[in-house]
């Protein structure tokens, strides 16, 4: 099969290759799936887990990428809850080879039956920035009616849908981001815009919830907007942010196919939109993942026609 990989850590996405890799087997509880779009994330390659396995052994050449939408192609041992020839999408595991190819063997359980009526381009967007937001809002950050939220990097991939599930759960939503990107985040459904490049953070709050994505600085400095008994979620590492009356959250996003059935329900009603940039083939995913300037929304590669 086609698949790109990664050998070494200090090139980056400039060191990917397109090559060709023997398609994988299914182990006990996995699935093979065929894929038919991939996304990326622009800083998985600093992930640990994209080089080394989960006993810090050495994987390269590995092949990176997280998200993915196709169709299941063959069933392991004790699989159960899908079925050759469903359509399906989800997130992978973090020390396995990933989506940038043309099949990946996956835990079934990190999978969600993908409706007919959602494009695979559109189900390849949706796991990670979808189940980030839907974790930090209603798992780790307690998000309820009525409540503030902060959301820092509104016009980016994960800020676009925090902003949406908050609205949709009656918070009053506040976004921030550069002065580019105001009517993007506001169309996105923030009731404020906070310019980061010309405007005050100080001036903004108390909330009820802070959500960062940029961490160092802005965390600490957003800690001190949030009213007593609020949550500060995080997910750019562990956090040195304090909170006198409140509680600090950094955390990693995992798979959830209940979760993923009520982020692609509120895309096929209407309520919840994508976020997608470039799409791209993956022959010509290499250049696509290099671009030459900074570019929005998320990057797909279209494995299948």
């Amino acid at each position: 099969m086609k698949a790109i990989v990664v050998t070494d850590q200090a090139s980056g996405t400039a060191g990917m290759k397109l090559v060709e890799r023997p398609e994988p087997q299914a182990a006990t509880n996995d699935v093979v799936v065929q894929v038919h779009a991939s996304g990326f994330t622009w800083d998985e390659l600093t992930w640990p887990p994209t080089w080394t396995d989960r006993l810090d052994r050495d994987r390269t050449p590995s092949i990176p990428g997280h998200e993915l939408a196709g169709v299941v192609t063959v069933l392991g041992y004790g699989t159960t809850g899908l079925s050759v020839g469903q359509r399906v999408f989800g997130l992978t595991d973090w020390t396995r080879d990933g989506t940038l190819a043309e099949y990946v063997a996956v835990e079934a359980r990190n999978l969600a039956p993908l409706p007919g009526d959602v494009d695979f381009t559109v189900g390849a967007s949706l796991p990670m920035p979808g189940l980030t937001a839907w974790q930090g809002l209603f798992e780790h950050g307690r998000l309820h009616a009525g409540q503030s939220v902060l959301a820092h990097g509104a016009a980016g991939v994960v800020g676009s849908m925090v902003i949406q599930l908050a609205r949709e759960a009656g918070a009053y939503v506040i976004g921030t981001g550069r002065a580019a990107d105001r009517q993007a985040v506001l169309d996105f459904g923030a009731q404020e815009f906070v310019d980061l490049e010309n405007d005050a953070l100080e001036d903004v709050g108390p909330v009820d919830l802070v959500f960062d994505v940029f961490g160092g600085d802005f965390g600490k400095r957003s800690a001190a907007q949030i009213r007593a008994g609020g949550t500060l979620v995080t997910i750019a590492g562990p956090t040195e942010a304090r909170l006198a009356n409140g509680l600090a959250v950094d955390f990693v996003v995992e798979s959830d196919r209940a979760q993923l059935g009520e982020i692609v329900q509120r895309v096929r009603d209407g309520r919840l939109r994508t976020n997608i940039g470039t799409v791209s083939t993956l022959d010509d995913a290499v250049a696509a993942l290099n671009p030459t300037k900074r570019r929005k929304g998320k990057t797909i590669i279209r494995v299948r026609p």
